[in-house]
């Protein structure tokens, strides 16, 4: 058996990918109350978060970004919404031999930029240099810091709920939770999926990546917060079942109430595409207590990045994650095998 492109795309294929070879090889490993076993977007260590992330988008340069800002808001917002305060991150670049320096260091400033929009450091890297024709793969690692907003928040989820970790997990829903989206959805994927097919849609067709430390921190600070996920790989789609699945809760979404550019939703349609299903990388899934949601939703709307902000779904006792259609119909919002755009983040 080979590795197919599906076992690093974000879905059901990739989840079966990391239980076949990670977990069966390395066991939950940890070294705080939120390890390899949990499968989140980091891991803890004492008062701090840590989480890692590899970036070859293609095109390197897009509508809206470049491959340093997507490196750099990656491993941030994986941090952030874990409830952690960003503090610095490590870049590795491997470097194809004959790449334009010039266009490495407009990703470098896109970087830098977007470092600096979150108050976040760069630290340490490492460099290599191939003969293989990637272009410029970048790696990134993010360390994220407790601080006190936090125990605010979870002295409310702690009210109802066992809650023993000092960070924000996305197995954290409890039925009775509403599900926050802070902003439209399919942004990232379909955009660079037209770039590439060249589509001439009107429209404003552009990434998302930005950093969301603003979001969630101010979703946080409000309190209430039970779960966070940022949507990238396989989209909304394979977020809120990774989130369904582990909090053992069933997720309600109300199809008219999800976000969704007509710009993006046209795009999607000529190319076949769920736009559910595609990564976004600037969008947060907030699981948020019921009598807490609006107040947050409001917090969420005054962030720079967070003014589309909705509240459009809801957890209850159950299982899987279910569409509720514009007509009342209900059918499965499944979890994707894999984000249908390649190299997207």
């Amino acid at each position: 058996m080979r590795i197919s492109t599906k076992d690093g795309a974000g879905g059901r294929k990739m989840q079966e990918f990391l239980e076949e070879v990670i977990l069966d090889t390395f066991g939950d490993s940890s070294v705080g109350s939120i390890g390899l076993g949990n499968l989140d977007d980091g891991a803890s260590f004492g008062n701090y978060i840590i989480s890692t992330d590899g970036h070859t988008v293609k095109p390197l340069f897009f509508k809206g970004g470049d491959i340093g800002r997507l490196s750099a808001c990656g491993t941030i917002n994986d941090v952030s919404v874990m409830g952690a305060r960003p503090i610095l991150i490590t870049c590795s670049l491997i470097i194809q031999a004959g790449f334009e320096l010039e266009d490495l260091k407009r990703a470098m400033v896109s970087m830098k930029e977007s470092c600096d929009e979150a108050d976040v450091k760069l630290v340490a890297g490492d460099t290599k240099v191939v003969e293989d024709e990637i272009g410029l793969y970048v790696s990134t690692t993010g360390v994220g810091e407790y601080w006190d907003g936090l125990e605010t928040n979870l002295d409310i989820i702690r009210e109802t709920q066992d809650y023993p970790e000092n960070f924000i997990k996305d197995s954290g829903l409890a039925p009775g939770d509403k599900i926050i989206l802070s902003g439209t959805v399919g942004d990232h994927g379909i955009s660079i999926m037209s770039e590439r097919e060249e589509l001439n849609i009107f429209g404003d067709l552009a990434s998302d990546v930005c950093p969301v430390w603003g979001i969630t921190r101010r979703a946080i600070e409000t309190g209430g917060v039970s779960a966070m996920k940022d949507p990238t790989r396989g989209g909304i789609s394979a977020a809120l079942n990774e989130m369904s699945d582990k909090s053992a809760v069933k997720i309600t979404m109300f199809e008219e109430k999800i976000p969704v550019k007509n710009s993006i939703r046209a795009a999607a349609d000529i190319l076949g595409i769920n736009f559910h299903d595609v990564a976004n990388e600037g969008k947060v899934v907030i699981g948020a207590r019921e009598e807490y949601a609006e107040d947050i939703l409001e917090a969420v709307r005054r962030s720079k990045y967070g003014k589309d902000a909705v509240i459009c779904g809801e957890v209850s006792e159950g299982s899987k994650v279910f569409l509720r259609t514009k007509i009342g119909a209900r059918r499965l919002m499944n979890i994707p095998e894999g984000d249908p755009v390649p190299r997207v983040c």
